[in-house]
């Protein structure tokens, strides 16, 4: 049986590992959650799971939290508890599935206690990759990735020869505004940009896609995760969201990966691997689906991934300011503070002014992950 951890236990990801531990409970047992705000939902966890541990944001959600569930789970609150979740159980495999840079420290604790990782923060390689993959070497820690594309080139890659990569491509569903253009996003509103086409997700993750900011996130994880140049890595737009991802090898065979859009199925792949077992999700049907479509990516219509690429390349602690710039901005415009189009305007912003620190210590990016939130919330239109 596989005990389990999981950093951000009521967003989507979160409530979606729960649901495959809860198709197979004699596979896996729930030791630590942590639940941010949501104490409610945190509350019918800990009934449904009995973990030993979990963690809220505040001490009056541990409060609240711990007067209505058994004594024999221990409630804590704030980053200690997002410490002790991710470090101090008996849970030898921890899922991190929170939004934002807030998942780098609890996910270095852990790989620090020897868990090995389910990676669904994209954030956590994208501002620390050099530091989170030399600790994952030095503590012999596997780093299992839970994004869909992610999951889809580890898998792609099983058995073969790394270094007989040509490249891999990311597919991307393009959002909620795929199919408009630049003139036809003036306006837009927030709801109509949480309408993803395709994928149930959380709504930081879905303002991301639609800006393309999630898919430069992904490349700047890939390039870290597969240990390849930004040269190897392409993106593709598909619309029906089918084939997750492909590699392509030196001798122009490509291997892909293929499944109806359900992240179910690489969130129980990073749980059971190397194993495989029936999952609670539905069967692909391509003779129904007919056809599928592929357009190359616009980095005119979506200069977001283009600034991702430059800052991957930059290195250093462009990567941590591209993501805390475009974190601020994604809240900025759910707070209706600003349109759509000044998200990009706001990171582009920020990196102008931004002078990178190579190779920079945890401390270091911490630093400028503040000096690009506070430059990020400053800018006025």
């Amino acid at each position: 049986m596989k005990r389990i951890a999981i950093l951000g236990s009521t967003g989507s990801i979160g409530t979606q590992t729960l649901d495959i531990v809860a198709h197979a409970p004699e596979q896996f047992q729930i030791e630590a959650l942590s639940g941010g705000y949501n104490s409610q939902l945190l509350i019918e966890q800990i009934r449904k799971f009995n973990p030993k541990v979990v963690s809220v944001a505040t001490k009056e959600l541990a409060e609240k939290v711990s007067s209505q569930v058994s004594s024999a789970t221990k409630v804590w609150y704030g980053q200690e508890g997002l410490l002790e979740v991710a470090a101090s159980t008996d849970a030898d495999f921890v899922v991190t599935a929170m939004v934002g840079s807030q998942g780098l420290k609890p996910t270095m604790a852990a790989i620090e206690a020897g868990k090995h990782i389910g990676l669904a923060n994209k954030e956590t390689l994208v501002s620390a990759g050099h530091i989170v993959t030399d600790a994952a070497r030095r503590k012999g820690v596997a780093l299992l990735p839970i994004d869909s594309e992610h999951s889809a080139i580890f898998q792609c890659l099983n058995g073969e020869n790394h270094k007989q990569i040509a490249q891999i491509t990311l597919t991307a569903s393009g959002g909620s505004f795929r199919d408009r253009s630049r003139a036809d996003l003036e306006g837009v509103t927030v709801e109509q940009a949480l309408q993803h086409p395709n994928w149930s997700m959380g709504a930081k993750i879905t303002i991301d896609s639609a800006t393309m900011v999630n898919k430069g996130l992904e490349v700047i994880e890939a390039h870290w995760l597969f240990g390849l140049s930004y040269d190897q890595i392409n993106v593709l737009i598909h619309p029906e969201s089918v084939i997750h991802s492909y590699v392509e090898f030196v001798d122009n065979s490509v291997i892909a990966q293929l499944g109806n859009p359900d992240m179910r199925v690489p969130i129980q792949y990073a749980l059971t691997y190397p194993d495989r077992y029936p999952t609670p999700t539905k069967k692909l049907d391509l003779a129904a689906i007919g056809k599928l479509h592929f357009r190359e990516m616009d980095f005119e219509r979506f200069p977001c991934l283009r600034m991702a690429f430059e800052s991957g390349k930059q290195g250093g602690t462009t990567p941590t300011v591209y993501n805390a710039a475009n974190e601020i901005a994604v809240a900025r415009f759910l707070n209706g503070e600003i349109t759509f189009l000044q998200i990009e305007q706001i990171i582009e912003t920020v990196l102008q002014k931004h002078d990178s620190i190579p190779t920079p210590s945890l401390d270091a990016i911490h630093e400028q992950d503040l000096w690009s939130r506070d430059c990020a919330a400053s800018i006025q239109f």
